[in-house]
C-alpha cells in the first residue's frame, strides 16, 4: 500500500475513533476492594470485570466487549489478562474528500495489565495490548481495498481512587500517529470496583 493511501486510511480511521475513546464510552473494570486486611483467601482474590462499549448513528455502526480477570497478589498489587473484540461500520460518509463509501473494521486481541494502589486515592497501571487490525474499504468504483495488520501499545496509567471508582488517563508509550487504531496516544478511562 502507497505512503499516500496509508495516511488518507489512517485519517480515516482516527475520525471513526476519536468519538468512540473520548464520548461513547470508557473501559471498566469490575473488581472487589483491595483493602480487605490480612485474611483474606485465594478465592477472593480474583476478580472479573471488562468492557463493553455501542455507538449507533445514520449509517454508523460501533460495538466492543473487553472481558477481564484480575488476580490480587496482596492488597497493593493486582495483574490479570483481558481480551478485546470491537466491530465499526460506517456507510455513506464523506472521509475527507477520499472516494471511500464504505468503511468496516473488526479489531481483536489480549492485554495483559497490573495495577498497583500504593495509598487508596493512588492507582497506577501498566497495559501490553496486542489486537489485529483488519480494516476494509469499499470504493465508489465498487472496488475493494484491506488492510490487516497488527498493533502493539503499552498503556502507562494515572488515576484517583475514590471508593469504588477510580478515573484517570493512560497514555500508549508506543504510539505512532500512522498506526490507524487509536486516534490519540492520550486515552481517559473509568475503572469501577465491586
Amino acid at each position: 500500500m502507497t505512503t499516500m493511501k496509508r495516511l488518507t486510511l489512517n485519517k480515516i480511521h482516527s475520525f471513526l475513533i476519536i468519538p468512540f475513546f473520548l464520548g461513547m464510552s470508557f473501559p471498566i473494570i469490575a473488581q472487589q476492594s483491595h483493602f480487605q486486611g490480612e485474611n483474606y483467601d485465594n478465592a477472593k482474590k480474583w476478580k472479573f470485570g471488562g468492557g463493553l462499549g455501542l455507538g449507533f448513528g445514520s449509517g454508523y455502526t460501533d460495538i466492543m466487549i473487553a472481558p477481564s480477570a484480575l488476580y490480587e497478589v496482596n492488597p497493593y498489587l493486582g495483574v490479570g489478562v483481558g481480551l478485546q473484540g470491537s466491530y465499526i461500520n460506517s456507510k455513506n460518509r464523506s472521509y475527507y474528500n477520499t472516494s471511500i463509501q464504505e468503511y468496516s473494521s473488526w479489531i481483536y486481541g489480549g492485554s495483559l495489565i497490573a495495577i498497583s494502589n500504593p495509598i487508596p486515592q493512588l492507582q497506577l497501571s501498566a497495559e501490553l495490548e496486542q489486537l489485529r487490525v483488519n480494516n476494509s474499504y469499499k470504493l465508489k468504483d465498487n472496488n475493494k481495498l484491506n488492510d490487516d495488520f497488527w498493533n502493539t501499545a503499552l498503556f502507562l496509567g494515572v488515576g484517583y481512587n475514590q471508593g469504588p471508582v477510580t478515573i484517570g488517563l493512560r497514555y500508549n508509550v508506543l504510539y505512532k500517529e500512522k498506526d490507524m487504531v487509536y486516534g490519540s496516544a492520550y486515552m481517559p478511562f473509568v475503572r469501577v470496583y465491586f
